[in-house]
């Protein structure tokens, strides 16, 4: 339930932002292939120092009589199913919001994900503005309390997460979640709006800024989210005896034009709905920084459930603050030597070198020079076995073959090389260059998420067994993983 996904194609780049502290113990966790214990050995080397490998990976958890689960930001997805069995917030379905729109009633839609969520299907007439970022810039982007809203996703949690921190926020307006997103919207026979892009989001007067902090501060009372000033937040960064995280909720823009240094950027919405891509650490201390404080408020409601301790910090508290050096341990890569395409083409003729595509599973089927070898990281040992030739790797990112090339030569192969120019380099050599849509096959591509993964495609037989699957969640838990969400409830105050 609650495993971070940390590829080991990607450890040592991925490992210092989701567990900064190296002394908390970390439990890795493989398909049973030794994954795990090559991983352990990169964290020792960057100074990690409670490792620990769990026996028989996966497949040991399971023999063990304990729950797996499939699809992704799993703890996130499931506090929205349990959080809508405790608040109950207002929904509609696709049928009733298409003959309101045919009846020409007036209602605001609002499309809960990033833009480049929205981007590749939304709901028509939906104007994106996440989680977090609409109660913010409610007024601005709504003007009155009487006009009902929409909230929807492209499935269930930010829909419904959506529409109970607007209650909870203190607006006014009818609240509905769209019952099923966007899948929702399909499954009832309506078309999806593709390929639009998001409209910058609505500026606030400092009137509708003065109403955002009003609000934060009535929410943070009401919910005792605490806030922490820069001295606070200084001695909440020297403990080295907890992990704390410095994330900033504000919008993408925001954080570009200015930012406190170390924070890291992780907008309010997703910060609820993938937890898991930004922190490892149980229990860990979320310092979310925020200028009006409501996005962060509201995150930190949502976060403390999770189990984790939130505090809202100003922005201008945390750029007044004086923090330590972060301690998260860094992975300094070496340098490989680069080849030029037509050199390495020469070495795969004559047998001299092998070239192994790092590059996805989908990018390698679209495309590959011909006679490369598809590799990831964690089955290299498969690629190479036998082989004496020199390796010449071939990476969207030339970090992940200098990754790879510290696995080779553990396996004894010669001293890895990086194919200069990548790809397009190959292609406008004029090598040859090949297509194959059955390699590598699905069994191989450890690096796609196979799961219903066309939901969002018009496969709609995959968006039923996709809302099947969140909606049995809760179904799943044991009793241990039921305890870790801490549920606050409308009697508890």
């Amino acid at each position: 339930m609650f495993a971070a996904p940390c590829p080991y194609s990607r450890l040592e780049l991925l490992a210092p932002a989701l567990v900064p502290n190296p002394r908390v113990p970390v439990l890795l966790i493989d398909g049973g292939d030794g994954a795990a214990d090559r991983a352990a050995r990169r964290l020792d080397a960057m100074r990690y120092e409670r490792i620990a490998v769990l026996s028989g990976g996966i497949g040991g958890w399971e023999a063990a009589g304990f729950t797996l689960y499939k699809g992704v930001n799993v703890p996130s997805k499931t506090l929205g199913e349990l959080a809508e069995a405790v608040w109950h917030p207002a929904t509609v379905d696709a049928a009733t919001l298409a003959r309101w729109r045919a009846e020409g009633r007036a209602f605001r839609l609002f499309d809960a994900r990033p833009p480049a969520e929205h981007r590749k299907m939304t709901v028509p007439g939906a104007v994106c503005l996440p989680n977090g970022e609409l109660a913010h810039r409610f007024a601005a982007a709504v003007g009155d309390s009487e006009t009902p809203v929409v909230v929807h996703c492209a499935g269930r949690t930010r829909g419904l997460v959506g529409a109970i921190g607007l209650r909870l926020a203190g607006i006014e307006n009818p609240v509905f979640a769209l019952e099923n997103g966007t899948q929702g919207w399909a499954l009832a026979g309506q078309a999806l709006d593709r390929g639009r892009g998001a409209d910058p989001f609505p500026a606030l007067a400092a009137a509708d800024l003065d109403a955002a902090r009003a609000r934060a501060i009535r929410f943070s009372a009401e919910w005792d989210i605490p806030g922490l000033g820069a001295e606070e937040l200084q001695a909440l960064a020297a403990d080295d005896g907890r992990t704390h995280y410095l994330l900033d909720v504000r919008s993408e823009e925001e954080y570009a034009r200015s930012h406190a240094a170390g924070a890291v950027h992780a907008p309010a919405g997703q910060l609820v709905q993938a937890t898991d891509q930004w922190v490892g650490v149980r229990r860990a201390r979320l310092a979310l920084i925020d200028d009006a404080g409501l996005r962060a408020a509201i995150a930190g409601f949502w976060l403390r459930q999770l189990g984790y301790e939130p505090y809202v910090v100003p922005l201008a508290e945390a750029e007044r603050a004086k923090l330590p050096s972060r301690q998260a341990p860094a992975f300094v890569p070496r340098g490989l030597e680069a080849i030029s395409a037509d050199a390495a083409a020469a070495g795969l003729e004559a047998g001299t070198h092998l070239l192994l595509d790092l590059r996805s599973s989908a990018a390698h089927r679209a495309g590959h020079p011909k006679d490369a070898r598809w590799a990831i990281r964690p089955r290299l040992r498969n690629v190479v076995a036998g082989w004496e030739a020199i390796p010449v790797l071939l990476a969207a990112e030339p970090m992940l073959a200098a990754l790879a090339a510290i696995d080779l030569e553990e396996l004894g192969c010669p001293v890895p090389m990086l194919l200069e120019g990548g790809a397009e380099a190959w292609r406008a050599a004029g090598l040859p260059w090949t297509a194959t849509a059955d390699r590598p096959s699905p069994e191989e591509a450890i690096d796609f998420l196979q799961f219903v993964h066309d939901r969002h495609d018009g496969n709609l037989e995959a968006s039923r067994r996709y809302l099947a699957w969140e909606q049995g969640l809760v179904a799943q838990l044991d009793a241990e993983e039921r305890d870790e969400f801490r549920l606050e409830r409308p009697s508890a105050r």
